[in-house]
């Protein structure tokens, strides 16, 4: 039984092209995975990584649901992962940490595009969507987080102001409407007959 992914996998793979073929393309993606593993954290081109995160999510999936013990697991995490002291932080340090989370392992981000594109060297890939460069890294990293934290401005003078300028406003328009059903209720005693335009 083959556990579920929790991130979307394209039907097809893409075409990355190596010279050395198809095991050149599994060589180079297994670099990443191991990479991903060992530093929680890696950066390539936004393509390579999305074909190597789907490798990296199944190899934690598989782990998780079989554990050490299972012969086909510990196979499959020798082929991706090419330093072997990684197996035993895949199964002593990331099973632990994702075996009760309900959302995918990995998280990617697109990274900004360098500036001026046309003056480096490859700008025409660079300028293309899925050779932009991107993050991947592993989710509850020890790391600093990759996008930073939203400062809280609440306080900001500003806000403050702002948010005393709105209350005001709003007790205003209250009161307007108050005084305006109260218009409308002396209108209406004193001339019961009449309809309002």
């Amino acid at each position: 039984m083959i556990p579920a992914l929790r991130i979307a996998v394209r039907p097809k793979a893409l075409k990355l092209g190596n010279r050395e073929g198809v095991k050149g393309k599994l060589d180079r993606l297994s670099k990443l995975v191991t990479t991903l593993v060992r530093d929680e954290r890696v950066e390539h081109t936004f393509s390579t990584l999305s074909e190597a995160r789907d490798y990296a999510e199944r190899l934690i999936a598989e782990a998780i649901h079989h554990g050490d013990c299972h012969q086909p697991t510990m196979e499959l995490a020798d082929f991706w992962l090419k330093e072997k002291q990684l197996v035993h932080k895949l199964f002593k340090v990331l099973v632990p940490r994702y075996r009760d989370t309900t959302i995918s392992y990995t998280k990617m981000y697109k990274a900004p595009m360098p500036y001026p594109a046309s003056g480096y060297e490859g700008s025409t890939l660079l300028q293309r969507k899925d050779y932009g460069q991107a993050i991947l890294e592993l989710r509850n990293n020890p790391l600093l987080p990759v996008l930073p934290r939203p400062t809280p401005t609440r306080n900001w003078i500003h806000n403050v102001l702002l948010e005393e300028a709105r209350k005001e406003y709003r007790l205003q328009k209250s009161v307007e409407a108050e005084l305006a059903m109260q218009h409308m209720e002396a209108h209406e005693e004193t001339n019961p007959d009449e309809e309002i335009d």
